[in-house]
């Protein structure tokens, strides 16, 4: 009897991972630690070995295909013991497309007013009817409703799933939007007198770090259920790199306890290792506050979205020159825009406007 080999456990709680290329084919003959498939994920694409030798007789899935952790990935011919890791979830996808803006009309038992034929013209339209417009007696939906929103698919691209990297960030996006008590407070530094060509990302990862020693409820992991937090020894920044793969955010480690040049040179191996898509998962994992420069896009203040279990994020906009009053004159000088989304839930307002003023002392300084 064969053995088969089920997608194990990748940790952090991963339900699931996307094929991303096979490296045997059904037939090969592998050796125990030779890389069966990539898979893509929380943020990485990693290599999954083969626990074991032997001969392959089935791939389960192919490029593209999203595999619960725990479900069949790999058939060996001979009969082994395998410590594949246990489903621990599976979200659905789903092919609704939303065509109309409005919402029908409920009757007192909770449905919408609609005819049953027309209900069955509008599933095999493909239309969902919870987005259309009514304009039928007493809100009812009518054919012509329907019609009209069929028309209207016509204008829409067919569904994309979001897949990868952009599913992740929407399942962490979703989990802080339902968990998070998120407040922003918002500020400008005077950065004129920086020198030329500093690294915007070093100066502020360093002033972070001093942040963080000063206010450290904002350097901590809270646990919603438990209701208490954590609170880190050391500040692990996660520095979010947009690609065009999406969203990635590797940590830079023990920034506080760092010099400029040892935290420059690991912030390069870092965006190297994300571009070229090669950088482990555990350099993607534990941080403790996150940074978020978009200012080198656009932008000037914005509310940022806290990840849970942290509590904080920075953000820093675009610099730019500004007319200011200094000592009764008006001068122009360079000023960089700051928010900082803190969990009210873990971090009083005092304790985010001390966390700011560190901030803000620091990259006061011209070096």
């Amino acid at each position: 009897m064969g053995t088969v080999f089920n997608l194990p456990d990748l940790g952090e709680g991963l339900q699931e991972a996307e094929i991303v290329n096979w490296h045997v084919s059904a037939g090969d003959n592998v050796v125990a630690d030779q890389p069966l498939v990539s898979v893509e994920t929380d943020k990485a694409v990693v290599e999954v070995p083969s626990p074991y030798s032997g001969l392959v007789t089935k791939l389960h899935g192919a490029a593209g295909d999203t595999i619960d952790v725990g479900a069949p990935l790999v058939e060996f011919e001979e009969e082994q013991r395998s410590d594949a890791g246990a489903v621990v979830g599976n979200i659905q996808a789903t092919s609704e497309i939303i065509v109309s803006a409005g919402v029908a009309t409920q009757d007192a038992g909770g449905r919408l007013k609609i005819a049953p034929a027309i209900r069955a013209m509008a599933n095999k339209l493909g239309v969902d009817i919870s987005n259309v417009h009514p304009t039928g007696p007493g809100g009812s939906i009518t054919k012509a409703d329907v019609e009209l929103a069929e028309k209207d698919l016509a204008d829409v691209a067919p569904m994309e799933p979001i897949k990868g990297v952009r599913r992740a960030m929407a399942q962490r996006m979703a989990q802080s939007h339902a968990e998070v008590v998120p407040a922003t407070v918002y500020d400008e530094v005077d950065v004129h007198d920086w020198a030329d060509g500093v690294n915007v990302t070093i100066r502020l990862a360093r002033a972070i770090g001093a942040a963080s020693a000063a206010e450290p409820s904002l350097n901590a992991w809270f646990d919603a259920r438990e209701m208490g937090r954590r609170m880190r020894k050391r500040v692990d920044l996660g520095i979010a790199v947009n690609t065009d793969n999406g969203l990635f955010v590797p940590v830079l480690r023990d920034v506080q306890n760092r010099d400029q040049a040892s935290l420059s040179e690991g912030l390069s191996r870092l965006k190297a290792d994300v571009i070229a898509r090669s950088i482990p998962p555990e350099e993607l994992r534990g941080q403790s506050i996150t940074l978020s420069n978009f200012g080198m896009l656009a932008g000037q203040h914005v509310a940022m979205v806290v990840v849970p279990p942290q509590v904080a994020i920075v953000g820093s906009g675009r610099i730019e020159e500004k007319v200011v009053a200094r000592d009764g004159q008006v001068i122009i000088r360079k000023m960089i825009p700051l928010s900082l989304t803190f969990d009210h839930r873990a971090v009083t307002g005092a304790e985010a406007a001390g966390f700011m003023a560190v901030l803000k002392d620091d990259l006061n300084k011209a070096d």
